[in-house]
């Protein structure tokens, strides 16, 4: 049958409008108002109702055609097909950002109205938490500090703790003390952008280590020191952003012993160092004498809490990382503060931490059902998945046909600091995306994964 009269409905849609008429031909069947083998409109006649332009419907019946909605036939127009030709071919996946790795979001609702009442509780000090307030951290906030940097086994003196409105600002100050434009910092060969970014910012050059499944080479890391004189160690050695390593006790004390040996500070960004339940000891507990160590909020507690606390290596070396951090921010956000004060003392934090803890492994174990064994790299308690490509796929191939069906991940590039990057991409799990939607996702890449680009794309 031929549907002249059928109209698409896109006024609502925010998504391309070729997209949206392909979204509407999914759902009308869906629904019933399509129904095998009926003949679309011709696509002239559909851009004239809907005052778009021809080249957005035919793109649309396309798009279609890809999902295995539809078939077009020479000569004779294009037909909506029967359910079960497209019952092999993957199914389509709710559109969700898997790009940013963030914790997942607290959905139960007694921790929910927990987190309110910290909020609450606030409301008598909202006049003073509006005022400036102490650099570098009341008393009050250094001592629920000391209690949450005691999770990891450090017990610094409160005058080495500073609390920083973030894990970046953190960073920033430290390398800008450290380093001079022209200087190296050595760090892993696959690196956090942001520490590229900060690094660029400042003129100081990053050289990348080689790395195995523990973490960086002791060896390379000291031949490096010969060569470059670098002016400190970067690392994130807990669940490692991007590759998700954890570097394990033994290495940690020979990367340390290294580390002394040649007069090498450490910087250890710490960011996921309290997901894991039994992690190893940070560099800090290890060489605390060496080593900046910088334990972000925005992980394992909220990413919208721009809070971390920051351990100097001694007394003396605070007093020029306070110059260059008052410099740029003045001070921490005393709201934020005041929050995260509270919820650390009343137990909230914790509460929290325990549900990122179980919503991540129950992730993780999401995808170890659905994706191929031995696919990707993680750790049960990472928020992403790291993902070296099968031949003949390319990053920047596979990254496309995501988010072709909307599904945003990142290309190896952005976190490679020498050479060319490998042909991997990172997959986040947590953020606001639902669990469902993740799922989705994961089908979606399972099904790409298990077959070559050209293949993929006909499948759609």
């Amino acid at each position: 049958m031929t549907l002249t009269d059928w109209l698409p409905d896109i006024a609502g849609s925010d998504r391309p409008r070729y997209i949206a008429i392909a979204d509407a031909i999914e759902s009308d069947i869906a629904h019933g108002r399509l129904q095998t083998a009926d003949r679309l409109p011709p696509q002239r006649k559909l851009a004239d109702r809907l005052s778009i332009d021809f080249t957005t419907v035919a793109r649309g019946y396309v798009e279609a055609q890809k999902r295995g909605l539809v078939e077009s036939r020479v000569g004779q127009g294009t037909f909506v097909v029967e359910r079960n030709v497209a019952s092999n071919r993957p199914a389509r996946p709710e559109r969700v950002d898997l790009s940013m790795n963030l914790p997942p979001e607290p959905t139960d609702p007694g921790l929910l109205a927990r987190m309110r009442a910290g909020l609450d509780d606030m409301k008598p000090d909202l006049v003073s938490l509006l005022r400036y307030q102490g650099f570098g951290g009341a008393p009050a906030d250094k001592d629920a500090a000391s209690n949450w940097l005691g999770r990891r086994a450090l017990v610094p003196a409160q005058e080495r703790i500073f609390i920083t409105p973030g894990a970046h600002p953190a960073l920033l100050a430290i390398f800008t003390i450290l380093a001079r434009p022209g200087d190296v910092i050595l760090c892993e060969a696959i690196t956090y952008p942001g520490a590229r970014a900060i690094a660029a910012q400042l003129g100081i050059r990053l050289v990348g280590l080689p790395m195995d499944e523990k973490g960086i080479d002791p060896d390379a890391f000291a031949d490096a020191v010969a060569k470059h004189r670098p002016k400190a160690l970067y690392l994130n050695p807990t669940l490692q952003n991007p590759t998700t390593i954890t570097v394990p006790e033994e290495r940690r004390a020979a990367i340390a012993s290294v580390a002394r040996r040649l007069g090498v500070q450490i910087v250890e960004d710490d960011a996921y160092g309290f997901i894991p339940a039994h992690g190893p000891h940070p560099f800090a507990a290890i060489a605390p004498d060496l080593t900046w160590h910088v334990a972000g909020l925005a992980k394992c507690v909220g990413a919208g809490l721009r809070a971390a606390y920051v351990v100097a290596p001694d007394v003396k070396s605070s007093w020029p990382f306070s110059a260059a951090l008052r410099a740029a921010n003045v001070m921490a956000s005393p709201l934020t503060v005041a929050l995260v004060t509270r919820w650390i003392e009343d137990g909230t934090a914790d509460m929290i931490l325990r549900f990122i803890r179980t919503e991540t492994a129950a992730r993780q174990a999401m995808a170890r059902e659905i994706l191929p064994a031995n696919s990707y790299w993680a750790d049960p308690m990472s928020f992403n998945l790291w993902v070296p490509l099968p031949e003949p796929w390319t990053r920047s191939a596979f990254v496309g046909h995501m988010r072709g069906m909307g599904i945003g991940i990142v290309a190896s590039d952005v976190f490679a600091v020498d050479g060319t990057p490998p042909e991997a991409v990172r997959v986040c799990l947590g953020g606001p995306a639902k669990r469902e939607a993740v799922r989705g996702a994961l089908e979606f890449m399972a099904h790409a994964l298990s077959t070559s680009p050209a293949m993929a794309l006909t499948a759609l």
